[in-house]
């Protein structure tokens, strides 16, 4: 059994894509998710350990799951006030935006819905869809026309899954199209806002105010809030049924009150420092003016240098970290073969300074 799981990693190692466990490493941060600064910022770190201090059993373990041991007037309270945050009816927290997805999807469509995801979809979409008795369906990316094409064969209840930015190409969902074709042919959307959640506002439904015509939705709190955990932002109704049975929510043990405190104080930290994202646009604005092509939005956080050289695209990002900037390639398989990228992450701290070294390096490089 062993040697055909080494096989595997020799497979891997041999095509330079192995993965392996390091320490973070210290440098000029253009590829974490920490979009406005949060998870190192002093100020909200002050505020959270006060809040510590004041209440010292926020540190202790939840004991159990939530329907055992593990829930808590501050995990009620803290759902309350996300769902008002999004003016949705109800939130269901979870200690992360893959268990949330794990849930969702696992659990809503049977084995007479289908499931149509958009082609980018983040795994843990994939990997819910296993799980289920649904029949999974795949658009191509954002294509509106394709996305309508696999509609209007269905007969029986469909799910359409999206995201609002994704972390790949770092390009924004046509979302206000898909929610009018999802209304159009009865089918209930569910949107991932991991990643545009704090980088615009509350997410694209706020945005668009869309939120009676989206089904659900995940907000993640590991990226721009800084912290860690998600909630499901749903209907009533919706919330009991994940409660009586989502696998994912039932058997897991519950965080710790710390977690749940931290995120209704990230939100509230967050209304107060309207200039974090303002900044953070500043330096998307910044690096779009350095003219590298990429297939990401001009909005967009995430920036994609895309270089279809597994030995190229090595040696960049070698040639970066050389001059202390941290980046991401992205290899397949976690991307298609051939579209294998640099993933450039932008933050409310890079200076306009690091931007264009950084820039001019890359442009040196292709």
């Amino acid at each position: 059994m062993l040697k055909k799981f080494q096989e595997a990693l020799d497979k891997r190692k041999e095509a330079g894509i192995l993965r392996t466990l390091k320490p973070k490493s210290e440098g000029i941060d253009f590829y974490s998710n920490d979009y406005l600064g949060l998870a190192g910022n002093k100020e909200l770190q002050a505020q959270l350990l006060q809040k510590v201090q004041e209440n010292p059993k926020l540190l202790l373990g939840s004991s159990g799951s939530r329907l055992i041991s593990g829930n808590s007037n501050i995990t009620d309270e803290t759902e309350e006030y996300v769902a008002e945050q999004h003016q949705y009816p109800a939130a269901l927290l979870f200690s992360s935006g893959y268990n949330a997805n794990l849930a969702l999807f696992s659990t809503l469509p049977d084995r007479h819905d289908t499931i149509i995801v958009d082609e980018q979809i983040h795994r843990s979409v994939h990997d819910a869809c296993r799980m289920s008795h649904a029949r999974k369906l795949k658009f191509r990316h954002n294509d509106l026309q394709d996305l309508e094409s696999i509609l209007k064969k269905q007969t029986g209840p469909c799910f359409i899954a999206i995201e609002s930015l994704y972390s790949m190409d770092g390009d924004l969902t046509p979302i206000q199209e898909i929610a009018a074709l999802a209304k159009r042919y009865h089918a209930a959307l569910i949107v991932d806002e991991a990643h545009a959640f704090g980088v615009f506002g509350y997410g694209l439904i706020e945005k668009y105010q869309l939120q009676k015509d989206v089904f659900a939705a995940v907000v993640t709190y590991g990226k721009a809030l800084g912290a860690h955990g998600a909630a499901i932002l749903c209907d009533k109704t919706v919330k009991s049924y994940l409660v009586n049975f989502a696998s994912p929510f039932i058997y897991t043990t519950a965080a710790q009150d710390f977690l749940w405190m931290a995120i209704k104080t990230g939100y509230e930290f967050l209304k107060h420092k309207p200039e974090l994202p303002e900044k953070l646009h500043q330096n998307i604005e910044i690096f779009r003016n350095q003219n590298i092509e990429t297939p990401s939005s001009e909005l967009s956080p995430i920036q994609a240098v895309l270089i279809p050289d597994n030995h190229q695209l090595r040696s960049l990002q070698k040639t970066l970290s050389d001059s202390n900037f941290l980046t991401y390639a992205v290899y397949s398989p976690t991307v298609k073969a051939g579209t294998e990228r640099l993933r450039i992450c932008l933050h409310s701290f890079n200076t306009e300074k690091e931007i264009i070294e950084l820039t001019g390096l890359i442009k040196a490089f292709l």
